[in-house]
This record gives C-alpha cells, sequence and structure tokens, in this order.
C-alpha cells in the first residue's frame, strides 16, 4: 500500500502537500514563504534553526500556530559566499565544520568529517532552540538531505523523530539518489512519501518557473505527494 492507503485514503487518492523549504535562510526567503502560506499557495513549511534570519520566521511561527512548520535539520551550507554552521559551540562539534567554522558546502565532505555522536547532538540542540521559542513543530525534515548520506545517519534521524514524537519526511528515492553508502538503508516502520516533486532544473535555468511548476503537477501519482518549493523574493 502507498502511504495515503495507509491513511486511510482510498487507492486512487492523490495527496499533496506544497511545502516551502528553508524558511529563516534570509528575509527575503521568509517573506515570501508568508506571503505563500497566507495566500494559500503553499500549505506546509520548514524553519532552518542555524540561519541569520531564524528569529523573524520563528517569531511567525509562535505568533500563527495554525499553519504546517517543521524544522528545516541543518547540517551542510552550499551556498558559495554565504556561510552559516551550528548553533552548539564550534569545539563541541568540530567535526561538523570546516576550518571557517562553517558547515562543509557538500554532503561528500560532511559525509567524510561528520562524527555520528555530533551529529546527534547539533540536531538535538537544533530542536530544542526551535521548541525554546514556542514553535509547535509538526514534522522534521532535512536540508540537502544530509541526514540521507548513510544509513547510519539516517537511523539518527529517525531516532530523533521518536524521541520528539514527530514525523520525519523520508522519500526512499530520494535518499538512494544521493546516498553516499555502499550499505543497505532500512525503510521499516517509516511513513515514506510516495512522490517528491522539486521542479526541472532546465527550466530554471531558462527562467521558465511556471512551466516547470506545471510539469511537476502533472506528475502527482496516486499516494502521498510532496512537492518542494524554494519561495524568496528578487531582493535581499
Amino acid at each position: 500500500m502507498n502511504l495515503a492507503q495507509k491513511l486511510g485514503y482510498p487507492e486512487n487518492a492523490k495527496l499533496l502537500i506544497i511545502h516551502a523549504d528553508d524558511a529563516g535562510l534570509s528575509h527575503s526567503e521568509n517573506q515570501a514563504t508568508i506571503k505563500a502560506l497566507q495566500n494559500g499557495s503553499v500549505n506546509s513549511y520548514s524553519i532552518m534553526v542555524p540561519c541569520p534570519w531564524f528569529f523573524e520566521m520563528a517569531t511567525f511561527a509562535k505568533e500563527n500556530p495554525n499553519y504546517d512548520c517543521g524544522i528545516h535539520l541543518t547540517l551542510t551550507c552550499e551556498w558559495e559566499n554565504y556561510k552559516f554552521g551550528p548553533i552548539l559551540p564550534v569545539s563541541e562539534v568540530s567535526s561538523l565544520v570546516d576550518q571557517n567554522g562553517y558547515f562543509y558546502k557538500t554532503r561528500k565532505d560532511f559525509r567524510n568529517n561528520a562524527k555520528p555522536s555530533e551529529i546527534k547532538k547539533e540536531l538535538t540542540a537544533q530542536i530544542e532552540r526551535a521548541l525554546q521559542f514556542n514553535i509547535q513543530p509538526t514534522h522534521l525534515d532535512s536540508h540537502m538531505c544530509s541526514i540521507g548520506v548513510t544509513p547510519e545517519i539516517l537511523e539518527i534521524y529517525k531516532e530523533l523523530g521518536r524521541t520528539y514524537n514527530l514525523p520525519v519526511f523520508i522519500n526512499k528515492g530520494f535518499v538512494e539518489s544521493i546516498s553516499l553508502s555502499d550499505e543497505k538503508y532500512d525503510f521499516t516502520n517509516t511513513l515514506l512519501a510516495d512522490n517528491l516533486l522539486i521542479g526541472y532544473y532546465t527550466d530554471f535555468e531558462k527562467g521558465e518557473l511556471k512551466k516547470s511548476y506545471e510539469k511537476a503537477l502533472d506528475n502527482v501519482i496516486p499516494g502521498f505527494n510532496v512537492f518542494l518549493l524554494h519561495p524568496a523574493f528578487d531582493d535581499f
């Protein structure tokens, strides 16, 4: 059975969450996410706790608990000239950072250096920081799916979900596509999203966002679909 059926829906039911990733990353991303939530363009979002604009989005989340809000667990920073790192002191999680004290840019560098004990420590701190702001999270998800690079790290993610009694977002195909391990993953006892939609990069490069989104929505299948977006205004 697909996830929609496990949730009690008919076999041919098409469920769709339109989700805004990376809230807290910047002011423009926050404002675009808030507007998209308010006008109904998206029906879910998640916040990056370590980022400089976390406070602004955390305040919104606390004052607007009616919106589906996740914690976007963050262990990597893909930007070339915009950096952030762990919320814990670097001395406590030194395996998670580069020589400048920031998260690694790539999943590969993260996998090659990060100690599991320090991963768990930092992610726990991120969740606790969100809870301290009186955010009422509905789920956990992962920036760049860095928690999926190895089965061992994915187990930490799943364990945190159990500890905090929160669903963890996992799409089997996406995890396997970014895997940096030869070991097999254990997807038992997890709620696997049936289909992950992220648009088409060739369309993005041509500036055809509407076309890309239309094509992605055409690929909604029976089951539980998640369409990941990154709303932002073209300013700062």
